[in-house]
């Protein structure tokens, strides 16, 4: 079985490895352009298949499979509350960032507010990506990976700590490879081909799980099974005890899947790179509808591994690798771990591939070595990035133990996911609020979340009113608190962002009727499955 397990593994790794050198091998890697922005050419399917596959790694696979062990379908929010926001990003936040031509979100900031502004985004996203990001990626990997291609026994390894050690860094090396060799077309075409291989591999997994449900007995048998036995278990409406509760859908959670998805730099950047903005547009509402299936092959898995499991003592975040070891096919285990690996080198590369952007960009060219050529300035960024690379990759095992990997990931996430996005909502929406404004929220925002997480008698008030009405009133008091000072001490001239031409602006006709279609939907899943 391992033979052929990892035969297909290694198949199915250098065939997307390969395709995506033919693809790539001509492209511009040695401007900034060309190596950050895929020379602005990336049409919808690019976009949506990297912006899946991003966001789709193994930290969703295995966290969010394993949050719906412990509670079920309510987990799901962190999908479908996504594609409101992903509609969002379609009809609001894009066509702004496209207008200015931006590389990096920072730069936004800077043309909104102050280089000052710029700077202190840059480092809070560097030092987000460095200490949570990263590592949690490279760690959830390992995880998944060693319970379902049995690591110890292939390996001979009977040391799990040296086994996880072992497995963060070698696929940590490959990510870098990937990312800092290639740049972000790279990135692109190897997201998009992983991420029909984790479609399909996701949905094979439920269509094996639930024939183990219903001990061969079909599929539809198995789903019914699942509705008779556990039925609190496939209820969208999380409880006040749960990770999820419903009335946090409306305030933080909805809050951090705005972030997420639209102000995120190692999300939104394939969508600067878009060949205009209606292939950004398609592209963004496209990864909308894949999101609504996202229930299917990332909860399902979870709550048909709590039936099977339950009652055997295993963990949360071990139950999808069990799941996978035990109901696939060994020439299709070695398939799945595959696109599994592309998956962690999707979300790997890709958060990389951003923190270099912002660096050599943002600092580097930003503040350091202002008058750098392209060639410095993409060597630096190479450079800086195998400095991360490192540094995530010794952080990553120390994070054995957590409880819930995808609850700590959110929790952690919120510490900078609010304050930058309190900044950009109130920059985009006002004229005369000043960058003095902007750089009290961001530290500010950021010490606030900070505090009410880990300094007492401050880290009573998460408790007290649940962590997410906790982030969203830190939201809510930034925006007010920037406001307040746009009305005392004004910019001197109302701010008009300026077109930089750097693609076209034409809107696509479906932009809005497709929105509007996904929102229903999103609101249809929930009445569906509301107990």
């Amino acid at each position: 079985m391992h033979a052929l397990t990892l035969a297909s593994f290694v198949f199915f790794t250098g065939l997307v490895a390969f395709i995506t050198w033919r693809i790539t091998r001509r492209d511009d890697h040695k401007s900034t352009q060309g190596y950050f922005l895929a020379g602005r050419s990336l049409t919808f399917p690019l976009i949506a298949g990297s912006l899946l596959m991003t966001n789709l790694s193994t930290e969703q696979m295995v966290g969010l499979n394993g949050a719906a062990f412990s509670d079920g379908l309510s987990v799901m929010a962190w999908e479908v509350v996504a594609v409101i926001a992903l509609v969002a990003l379609a009809l609001f936040f894009l066509p702004r960032f496209l207008k200015s031509g931006i590389a990096t979100l920072p730069q936004l900031l800077s043309i909104r507010f102050d280089a000052g502004t710029q700077l202190i985004t840059n480092v809070i996203f560097l030092i987000a990506y460095a200490v949570i990001l990263l590592p949690i990626i490279l760690y959830s990997g390992a995880i998944g990976l060693q319970g379902m291609l049995d690591l110890s026994g292939l390996t001979g390894i009977e040391s799990s700590t040296s086994l996880l050690w072992l497995t963060v860094w070698v696929v940590g090396l490959i990510g870098s490879v990937y990312a800092l060799f290639g740049g972000l077309r790279t990135v692109a075409v190897s997201d998009t081909l992983n991420g029909i291989g984790l479609l399909v591999g996701g949905f094979v997994i439920v269509y094996f799980g639930l024939q183990a449900v219903s001990a061969d007995g079909g599929v539809l048998a198995g789903w019914e099974i699942l509705k008779e036995t556990n039925p609190e278990k496939l209820n969208s409406i999380g409880g006040s005890e749960q990770q999820v509760p419903f009335f946090t859908l409306f305030t933080g959670v909805f809050l951090i899947n705005v972030f997420y998805w639209t102000t995120n730099q190692q999300i939104i950047q394939r969508t600067f790179a878009a060949k205009n903005l209606a292939e950004g547009q398609k592209g963004v509402l496209l990864t909308g509808f894949f999101k609504l299936l996202g229930p299917l092959y990332l909860v399902l898995p979870g709550i048909i591994a709590y039936h099977l499991y339950a009652d055997q003592g295993v963990a949360a975040d071990e139950a999808y690798g069990r799941l996978v070891f035990d109901v696939l096919p060994p020439y299709l285990t070695g398939f799945f771990a595959a696109v599994m690996v592309g998956a962690i080198l999707s979300s790997f590369n890709s958060a990389l591939n951003s923190t270099t952007t912002i660096f050599s960009l943002g600092i580097y060219k930003g503040v350091f070595k202002k008058d750098a050529t392209e060639d410095q300035v993409v060597n630096c960024g190479k450079v800086f990035g195998w400095v991360m690379a490192f540094v995530s990759m010794t952080i990553a095992p120390l994070l054995a133990g957590q409880e819930s990997l995808f609850g700590y990931l959110q929790k952690m996430n919120a510490i900078y996911f609010i304050p930058i996005l309190a900044v950009v909502v109130v920059g985009l929406l006002t004229k005369r609020v000043p960058p003095l404004a902007a750089k009290i929220a961001l530290i500010g925002g950021c010490l606030l979340i900070f505090a009410g997480y880990f300094v007492p008698p401050f880290n009573k008030l998460p408790t007290i009113m649940h962590e997410f009405h906790f982030v969203a009133a830190v939201f809510v008091l930034l925006v007010a608190v920037m406001l307040i000072i746009g009305k005392l001490r004004p910019r001197e001239t109302d701010w008009v962002q300026e077109d930089s031409k750097a693609v076209d602006l034409t809107p696509w006709k479906g932009a809005v009727p497709a929105g509007i279609v996904l929102v229903i939907l999103v609101i249809a899943i929930y009445v569906a499955f509301a107990g």
